[in-house]
């Protein structure tokens, strides 16, 4: 009976972990998409002398590699979340809020399976 009993955890455990490891693929295709897209931006402009300062086009092409850039820099930091994510649940630590150390609840984890904090306590924080 205790057997049974304690496969519970574990099976929630395992659930977590494979939705972090779901989220970490996405997240890793995401960063695979978004360097090939800057990549390509950068190649572009390699090809034609752009000046941002009189090329009406130049300033669109500024501003798209500016924002293929912030949602790489972005997607690298979530990576980063998921895998301290992961970190925390193999010591035993994941879903426990950093600020008040009580249960973060599971709707705020399955929507943002990386947070470190709860609701309350992430409304505190200032941003």
């Amino acid at each position: 009976m205790s057997e049974h009993s304690d496969n519970g955890p574990r099976e929630h455990e395992q659930t977590v972990r494979e939705r972090l490891s779901a989220r970490r693929i996405e997240t890793r295709a995401q960063i695979t998409a978004l360097t090939r897209e800057y990549e390509g931006i950068v190649e572009a402009n390699a090809l034609v002398a752009i000046d941002d300062e009189h090329d009406p086009e130049g300033s669109s092409t500024a501003f798209e590699r500016q924002h293929v850039a912030a949602l790489l820099h972005r997607a690298r930091v979530h990576l980063d979340e998921l895998d301290q994510a992961l970190r925390r649940l193999e010591q035993g630590a994941y879903g426990r809020c950093e600020g008040c150390g009580e249960p973060i609840p599971a709707e705020r984890l399955e929507v943002r399976p990386a947070a470190t904090l709860c609701v309350r306590c992430a409304e505190a924080r200032p941003r």
